[in-house]
C-alpha cells in the first residue's frame, strides 16, 4: 500500500497534492507513543485486544511515511515518458503502476520489504501494549521477559537467545543484500 500512495504522489496531478504529501511526511516527526493510546482504544472497541490483528492490520494501510517518501523519490526517477507512451497505448493508471512502475522499482521495493520486516521484527512497545497473554508474545518481549523470569540475569543464556532472535534479520540481509545496495 505504501507503493500505491507513493505512485499517487509521484505521478498523479491533483490540487493540494504537495500539501497533502507535506502532511504525510510531517508525520515522521510525530512520535509513535502519541498515537498509541487512541489506537489501543480503537482496537479494544473492535475486540482486537490480545490478538495479533493490531500488529498486522495497520501495516496494510500505508502507515510508514518514510517508506512512502523513499518510494516516491524512486518513482520520480523513472521517466514520465514511459507513462505517456503507455497512456497512448490505452493503459490506465493502475496498468501503468502494475506493468511499468512496479517491475522497474524492484530494488526500492526490496528496501521497503527489508525495512518493514526489520521494524516489525524488532518492535517492542506496540506488542507490549496490545498483547497480554504470554503465549502470544513476540520475540522482543520474550527476550525482555527472559531476563526478568530468572531474577538474576543468566547472561550466557540471554546472549544465546538474542543471537537466535537476531538470526532471521541477518539471514534476510545476506539474501537481500543486492536489493539493499541497489535500492539505496
Amino acid at each position: 500500500s505504501c507503493s500505491l500512495v507513493a505512485f499517487a504522489f509521484s505521478r498523479l496531478r491533483a490540487p493540494g497534492r504537495d500539501l497533502l504529501f507535506l502532511i504525510v511526511i510531517s508525520t515522521i516527526m510525530l512520535p509513535q507513543q502519541v498515537i498509541l493510546i487512541p489506537q489501543f482504544i480503537l482496537f479494544k472497541l473492535l475486540g482486537w485486544s490480545d490478538t495479533f490483528y493490531p500488529l498486522i492490520v495497520p501495516s496494510f494501510f500505508a502507515t510508514a511515511p518514510f517508506l512512502i517518501f523513499l518510494l516516491r523519490q524512486f518513482f520520480m526517477t523513472i521517466p514520465i515518458e514511459m507513462d505517456e507512451a503507455a497512456r497512448l497505448d490505452g493503459s490506465g493508471y493502475f496498468q501503468i503502476y502494475y506493468k511499468i512502475i512496479l517491475p522497474l522499482s524492484k530494488p526500492a521495493l526490496g528496501i521497503v520489504a527489508i525495512q518493514s520486516f526489520m521494524n516489525n521484527w524488532n518492535e517492542f512497545i506496540r506488542p507490549l501494549i496490545f498483547i497480554n497473554s504470554a503465549s502470544k508474545y513476540t520475540v522482543s518481549i520474550a527476550l525482555a521477559n527472559f531476563s526478568a523470569e530468572y531474577g538474576m540475569t543468566p547472561w550466557n543464556l540471554l546472549m544465546a537467545a538474542s543471537l537466535i532472535a537476531l538470526l532471521p534479520c541477518i539471514i534476510l540481509f545476506f539474501f537481500a543484500q543486492k536489493y539493499f545496495i541497489q535500492g539505496i
